[in-house]
């Protein structure tokens, strides 16, 4: 049942492993708590999703947790619905947890200009974190996403990237010049010493020449801010360009398209760390300021 569910999740819902995986992780985690009380698939109602959930918290499980479990018992109850296991699904009427969002960690723009104008060393490692700090800024994509590109993703000539994002989504992004000279410097003078029988099409390698791990792109990220004398993280440099691009005068539905994120809410989250450029506006414009 539950390899039934991973082929379900990742094949029809089209999410990611790393949620994949989660989800699974979740469903044994129900599983668990059915058998210990005597019941199976086919018995999982409200309460007994509840009692699961209500069990999680007392063990200390954050907010954050108990909603991703809500979503994955609600995309598990849906699929066993489907299948006959359930007669009726519960999922629809499970509410989600209001989450306490905490604030993105955002370099100024004076940090991120320090971070990107170091000139790297010419080794193929250096030029690989080089391009991929500055793709990450330039695009705001998501490490997982960056791991993913192709060659053929990169069009140099109308200065874009395709993104596969979350649920398979494509979306294609911007990218400015500084990223693509980077880009072409990983490409004549980094990929070649790399590449490998197992490159392919991989735009970004990894030390044996298989495509670039998330892991490995995110140690890359930390040495390159570490080395300009920034405190900063992969998804920090996701965060600012989002910012900037807010506070450069971009509006929100433009930003949530760059993000590909699938609802503006999810975007609405960069507004705060405009509040300078709002009381810049307000100091010109307002005639009590």
């Amino acid at each position: 049942m539950l390899e039934r569910f991973s082929a379900y999740l990742s094949g029809e819902l089209g999410r990611s492993p790393h949620t994949v995986r989660g989800y699974l992780a979740d469903a044994r985690s129900l599983w668990a708590h059915l058998e210990a009380r005597g019941y199976g698939p086919g018995d999982i109602d409200l309460p007994l999703i509840r009692s699961w959930l209500s069990r999680a918290r007392e063990k200390g499980a954050s907010r954050a947790t108990v909603a991703r479990r809500v979503a994955s018992v609600r995309a598990l109850t849906r699929f066993l619905h489907r299948e006959g296991v359930l007669a009726v699904d519960p999922g629809p009427l499970l509410a989600s947890p209001s989450q306490q969002r905490s604030l993105p960690t955002v370099l100024d723009e004076g940090q991120a200009a320090e971070a990107l104008s170091r000139a790297p060393a010419q080794t193929p490692t250096d030029l690989r974190r080089h391009a991929v700090v500055e793709l990450l800024y330039a695009t705001g994509v998501r490490v997982a996403e960056l791991c993913a590109l192709d060659l053929s993703d990169v069009d140099r000539e109308r200065r874009t990237v395709r993104v596969l994002g979350k649920g398979a989504k494509e979306r294609t992004v911007p990218v400015g010049e500084p990223a693509l000279d980077a880009l072409d410097d990983w490409i004549v003078a980094g990929r070649p010493a790399m590449a490998g029988v197992h490159s392919g099409t991989a735009l970004f390698l990894g030390a044996r020449g298989g495509r670039l791990d998330v892991r490995r792109a995110r140690e890359d990220v930390h040495a390159h801010l570490r080395a300009a004398g920034v405190d900063g993280a992969p998804h920090d440099l996701r965060h600012s360009a989002a910012t900037h691009l807010l506070n450069g005068g971009a509006d929100l539905r433009s930003v949530q398209e760059f993000l590909g994120h699938a609802s503006p809410r999810s975007t609405q989250i960069y507004t705060h760390v405009s509040v300078e450029r709002l009381r810049d506006t307000y100091r010109r414009a307002h005639p009590r300021a």
